[in-house]
């Protein structure tokens, strides 16, 4: 049968078909909700960031943008109109919140990282972010690149925030002419790749240099025991130790373990520092495995028998660290065992067993496991605070004055040779900054150091502020670039080929010319490219937590690297 007449309908007495009446009804809805987003700003900002984070959280081939969906849901907002654009304040905020929380929690890490290998995986982090500041001047050169393009090409290649965040300072401070949409725009589109490449380099690597891990598995023992899972072991005395005390045994020994209940002639009792083993003696061993094999052969032998804790006696308690007065003071000082004649046995930071040491510093929001006998609990708990509350609080005090201190930092002007000028700006000055207090922990009678939950909270909510901020002040930009033909396609190509060249070299010297174990390597390059999907990458690769190591002891220095080197490539 022939088709039927099409049908119609009558609009402001003109005849549409029904399909663009609808169209005209969807351009009256959209036009409608942009009107009421762009005079809402919180608003925006709070659908931005509700759109753009589950949408970070799919995996396509093991891979997930995180948290960087953000950022290209704004840069959509941003290109659907031009006054959809949140305030400076909002990323300027945002990124001051976000550096100066990681440089706190990466503090302690950063200056352990320096005491152990610090200078050469600095070196390291210095080198492989020079090499592509190289890439990205090439590119500028032989594309005739604009500085702010060029800036972005590079922090997208690195995945590196903060460099961004320097390079759109820069403009709008000095860089005449130019407008903080251009490094915006080629960080969104190399950004990807930036992510890609690393994991393509590492692949290639892998290929190439076939590492065995097991053959590395005494180096790996030694860097990660702080890491390893802990463990605990009831050992039979059978060797004449004399009259050394435990205390002793560990510091002569280089022993990290930690001894707990001791049970001799059928009574139990909980070891101290003094305590002298004897043949016969049953001992509660806790710590890695690897440590707990090196206990054994001067020893003796594992038990059969496990020492029963009696509860009428003893007790075991999980305690939420919250008295400021605890937090950040070495273990030792606390004289744990004279004053209550507790034990710690294990301190938990987030979703990691620690072994506790003379040495570390307890923070505001771990769960210490502590061995006591079971009338000091009480005041065992007492002294600890166990308020999950107090916990998760924050000390706005400190935080502010922190906060503030490396913003100021950030205004300071460092010279450079050849007549340049360079700040930190509002994300290396915090961060700065927070390295230094975050190592000092206390000072001026003040703990420095936030909640573990806050710290992870703080570093979430100011990422989000940042990325959502400047991606809609760069969605115009962002679809002019796609709409000016080959240029996003250069951007894109030359960032892919220098993540991909930044992380195989770095991989290669770090792993065939240093002989850094290969565990080790891979959580390196996460840091110097400063990507936590990379060290995602690396710890499912390897298969233990030794990237994690690597990730802390380049992650500061080649942050730093990049924040100065991002200012000169826009102001050359």
């Amino acid at each position: 049968m022939p088709a039927g007449p099409r049908r119609t309908r009558a609009c402001g007495g003109k005849i549409f078909p029904p399909g663009d009446a609808r169209t005209r009804l969807s351009i009256v809805v959209i036009s409608a909700l942009v009107a009421i987003l762009a005079r809402n700003p919180l608003l925006l900002l709070f659908l931005v960031a509700a759109v753009g984070y589950p949408l970070g959280r799919i995996r396509l081939r093991g891979s997930e943008l995180g948290v960087a969906a953000v950022l290209f849901v704004g840069l959509g907002a941003g290109a659907l109109d031009a006054s959809l654009v949140l305030p400076d304040i909002v990323y300027m905020l945002g990124l001051a919140i976000f550096v100066y929380s990681v440089g706190l929690a990466s503090g302690r890490a950063f200056v352990a990282s320096l005491r152990r290998d610090g200078l050469r995986d600095s070196l390291v982090a210095v080198g492989a972010a020079a090499l592509s500041a190289l890439g990205a001047q090439v590119v500028r050169i032989v594309f005739d690149l604009d500085p702010g393009s060029t800036a972005g090409l590079f922090a997208g290649a690195q995945t590196n925030t903060p460099a961004l965040a320097a390079a759109v300072e820069a403009l709008r401070s000095g860089a005449a002419g130019r407008t903080v949409s251009e490094p915006v725009v080629a960080y969104s589109i190399c950004y990807p790749m930036g992510v890609i490449g690393v994991v393509l380099a590492i692949r290639l690597a892998w290929i190439l240099f076939r590492p065995d891990l097991a053959a590395e598995g005494t180096r790996l023992a030694e860097l990660g025991a702080a890491n390893a899972p802990i463990s605990s072991a009831s050992v039979r005395v059978e060797r004449d130790l004399g009259e050394l005390g435990v205390e002793e045994l560990r510091r002569g020994l280089a022993w990290k373990v930690i001894f707990g209940r001791l049970r001799r002639a059928g009574e139990m009792s909980l070891v101290t520092p003094e305590t002298r083993l004897l043949v016969g003696d049953v001992v509660t061993v806790v710590g890695t495995e690897a440590e707990i094999a090196k206990v054994l052969p001067r020893l003796g032998v594992v038990s059969p028998e496990r020492i029963d804790l009696d509860r009428r006696d003893f007790d075991l308690r999980r305690i939420f660290v919250s008295n400021a007065e605890v937090a950040g003071r070495p273990l030792r000082d606390l004289d744990l065992h004279r004053k209550l004649g507790a034990v710690i046995t294990r301190v938990r930071r987030g979703d990691v067993d620690l072994l506790p040491a003379d040495d570390m510093r307890l923070e505001i929001g771990d769960r210490v496991r502590v061995l006591a006998p079971a009338g000091q609990l009480p005041a065992v708990t007492a002294f600890f605070g166990d308020s999950y509350r107090a916990a998760s609080e924050v000390d706005v005090l400190t935080f502010g004055l922190g906060l503030a201190l490396g913003l100021a930092l950030g205004l300071v002007p460092i010279p450079l040779p050849g007549g340049m000028t360079v700040s930190l700006g509002f994300a290396g000055g915090p961060l700065v900054v927070a390295l230094v207090l975050g190592t000092l922990d206390r000072a001026g009678g003040r703990l420095w150091n936030l909640p573990f939950g806050a710290s992870v909270a703080l570093r979430q909510l100011g990422l989000v502020l940042f990325l959502a901020g400047i991606g809609t002040r760069a969605g115009s930009g962002f679809l002019a670039a796609f709409a000016s033909g080959g240029h996003w396609l250069v951007l894109l190509a030359s960032g892919a080929l220098i993540t991909f060249v930044s992380a195989f070299v770095t991989v290669a010297v770090a792993h065939r010319l240093l002989g850094i174990p290969m565990s080790l390597v891979l959580g390196m390059v996460a840091g110097v490219h400063t990507q936590p999907a990379v060290l995602g990458y690396a710890l499912e690769r390897t298969r233990n937590d030794i990237p994690s190591l690597g990730y802390a002891s380049t992650y500061p220095a080649a942050t730093l690297a990049k924040l100065v080197l991002v200012q000169i490539l826009v102001t050359l």
